[in-house]
């Protein structure tokens, strides 16, 4: 095997060994950094949605990150001794609690290697390096058997008795602080015969009631929502219905809103709008797309016997789905064939749906705890990644999402058997865009993607590496033998895509080292097989990414450099991007210049018409929505840019203006099919009643686009109840 520059993890048959990067046995991480203590106020300071006074965090940590951070992550009831007020007794919980099982499971080779884990792992959280999915901070260390997996994909078939407990089995993900999808696909449709005579209720009927629970429980006991993904194959009997319901909606929802009702996200006009508590998304297959291109008809077909329901133009259908999408952003689409032809584990059974953000796939009945890096955390002073930094962090991480995985309760006893069988990690990153603002680079452009690509590359190339190590150390995943040639030649398709990565424009070094991580992980799982059947996703990292003081989220560029996000619970944040002021320094601005700049902004909430900024600049500070928003080409190709080096795929918004026709939405899921993407996620700004996400623009109502003039799925005659 090749030399490396940052080989910090050995393999032994009684355990791992850990290097000590960031940290020395005699100064405990705690106390090579400085504390103080603050208030935590979300809202209004004389009536809070949320406070908690006199809490400690770290000086570097924002206040933002601490409002955060003490209203979702502080265990222990308001106001009760048991409750922490400390970063120290947050991250001492979850790394203390996860090295303790390392340790009990035999990881690693001695006492000091577990100690140097701890430590590691400690910085690392600290630090804001990485940081563990929203279920790790809830429950590791708080509750007896933690849930700690964020996503989690079910299975129903079509019985009375399964999609019952499908409801019973969402319930209990959704308590723990988790999401789940499904694709509901198996259940007959409304056009078919009941065995003992009538109709069908059909998926559309059962998704009513299963998203009056979800909106019922609130995900880990905190205020946030509960999260899932509905998913039903394109030649369903009932898509055109899963297509429209949520557009029908929406109709409802803006007849409400004019009626003055309140639509916020906590409103109570707003939970009687059904379907809102899903994602949907419509699963395509190859065979489907290229009868869109051929412009020939397409069968939907019945559950129980296969025979053709209906037939209409595959173009029709793609027309219905992007109309629905231009309405209100759902549905969005999966691209099955793509998917399973990068499966490790075919032989276990076909990959049916994906988690609520779908960056999660994998097989039915199974779960994926997520964490993510802070790449902002490994720039180094000349705008490069600091590749042994980075390198250490994925073998560190990874090794801890690997040792929850046995340890952790599960839903069900068979997403708990799956869990241990295939041992499904998601490692991810955030703040793309800004290390790309921050390096003066455009996130619409040739070396944007190349050094995305290349990040993506070095992560998984090394996460797979490490997986392999592990493997050697303490065997492989329990289905690996099975399905040890796919996923070798899974592993061996990462590595040809990132010998295909064109460098001319990138970072040298660090494409170097992504290749030589897929040399290395190919080499070690032929040697010794692989621990865990998927090692990365690209998350959404919403909550965290706070956590970390990110300025972008996943592998987002920036909504806008100003915007405001209603927090569910009450409540509003003001977020300002700081990385506008190294990004201006990176151009070659002076100090009052980028004073000045940085005061226009605050002021207009816009770098446009900024004094002292040169026009050919202004690519850097493009965004998702506004005057100079990135195009949804430019977000779709950045995609295609880091699909070939994830395992399972990228949770990300493809952002269009309000002004976005049909047309446009339904070129945008073409081109993410032509362009080898797994899923795809729309949204045209101010599509829906309410959004999270707002600039200052928008808080004046502009005015409506106006609806595409097609012919719309009827909704289903209502009778209205006498009084």
């Amino acid at each position: 095997m090749s030399e490396t520059a940052a080989n910090t993890v050995e393999t032994s048959r009684r355990g791992m060994t850990v290097e000590r990067r960031f940290t020395s046995p005699d100064v405990h991480p705690f106390d090579a950094i400085e504390w103080e203590l603050r208030d935590a106020v979300i809202g209004d300071p004389a009536n809070p949605a949320f406070e908690q006074r006199g809490v400690e965090f770290p000086k570097s940590w924002s206040q933002n990150a601490t409002n955060i951070v003490a209203q979702k992550y502080f265990r222990g009831r308001i106001g009760s001794p048991e409750r922490e007020r400390s970063v120290k007794q947050m991250i001492s919980r979850v790394a203390g609690t996860i090295s303790t099982w390392g340790r009990d499971g035999g990881y690693f080779a001695s006492d000091d290697d577990g100690d140097a884990f701890e430590a590691e792992l400690t910085h690392i959280l600290l630090d804001q390096k990485a940081a563990f999915n929203s279920p790790v901070w809830f429950n590791v260390g708080f509750e007896e058997h933690p849930q700690c997996s964020a996503c989690f994909i079910l299975s129903v078939e079509d019985t009375m008795e399964s999609i019952l407990d499908w409801n019973t089995r969402e319930g209990m993900i959704f308590r723990g602080g988790s999401g789940s999808g499904i694709n509901l696909s198996n259940i007959r449709g409304s056009t078919e015969h009941l065995s003992k005579g009538g109709y069908a209720s059909g998926p559309v009927s059962f998704m009513r009631g299963a998203d009056a629970w979800a909106g019922t429980i609130k995900s880990g006991g905190k205020t946030r929502r509960a999260a899932k993904m509905v998913v039903l194959d394109v030649d369903h009997p009932d898509i055109e219905s899963f297509i429209w319901c949520k557009a029908h909606e929406e109709e409802k929802a803006a007849a409400l809103r004019d009626a003055g009702f309140d639509m916020s996200i906590d409103g109570d006009g707003f939970t009687s709008i059904q379907y809102q508590n899903a994602n949907n998304s419509v699963r395509v297959s190859d065979e489907f797309m290229d009868a869109v291109a051929a412009g020939i008809d397409w069968d939907l077909k019945a559950r129980t016997d296969g025979s053709a329901t209906k037939t209409l133009p595959a173009g029709e259908l793609m027309r219905q789905l992007s109309d629905a999408a231009w309405r209100c952003a759902d549905p969005g689409i999966q691209y099955d064939t793509t998917i399973n032809r990068w499966h490790t584990c075919p032989n276990s059974g076909r990959i049916n749906a994906s988690n609520p953000c779908s960056e999660y796939m994998h097989v039915d009945d199974s779960a994926c705890n997520l964490a993510s890096l802070n790449l902002m955390r490994f720039r180094g002073e000349d705008g490069s990644v600091d590749v042994g930094e980075f390198e250490h962090s994925v073998d560190v991480v990874l090794l801890a999402q690997e040792i929850v995985v046995g340890p952790a309760s599960y839903p069900t006893t068979e997403i708990g058997e799956n869990a241990r069988a295939f041992r499904q990690l998601g490692l991810g990153y955030a703040n793309l865009g800004a290390l790309l603002m921050s390096n003066g680079i455009p996130y619409d452009s040739d070396e944007g993607r190349t050094l995305a690509a290349s990040i993506t590359a070095l992560m998984t190339g090394r996460a797979y590496r490490q997986s392999a190590l592990v493997a050697g150390a303490i065997g492989t995943y329990e289905r690996y033998p099975e399905n040890r040639e796919p996923h070798n030649e899974v592993m061996r398709m990462h590595r040809d895509a990132a010998y295909e990565i064109d460098g001319a424009a990138g970072d040298v070094a660090l494409l170097d080292a992504a290749k030589r991580s897929w040399d290395e992980a190919v080499e070690l799982g032929d040697e010794h097989g692989y621990r865990n059947a998927q090692a990365t996703v690209l998350a959404p990292t919403g909550t965290i990414s706070f956590l970390m003081d990110c300025d972008t989220t996943g592998v987002e560029p920036d909504f806008s450099l100003v915007k405001f996000k209603e927090l569910v619970g009450g409540g509003q944040m003001t977020i300002v991007n700081r990385t506008v002021p190294m990004a201006l320094r990176t151009l070659g601005y002076s100090e009052s210049q980028v004073s000045q700049i940085e005061a226009y902004i605050n002021e207009t909430g816009t770098i446009i018409d900024a004094p002292e900024l040169s026009g050919e600049h202004l690519p850097v500070f493009d965004v998702a929505v506004g005057e100079r928003a990135i195009s949804h080409m430019g977000h779709i190709r950045m995609m295609a840019a880091v699909q070939p080096f994830i395992s399972g795929a990228i949770s990300k918004t493809v952002n269009l203006p309000q002004t976005a026709t049909v047309d446009e939405i339904a070129d945008a899921y073409t081109q993410g099919w032509e362009l080898g993407l797994k899923a795809l996620a729309i949204y045209r700004d101010g599509s829906k009643t309410a959004q999270a996400l707002r600039t200052d623009a928008q808080e004046e109502k502009a005015e409506p686009a106006a609806e595409p003039q097609v012919v719309v799925q009827p909704a289903p005659p209502r009778r209205k109840m006498p009084r």
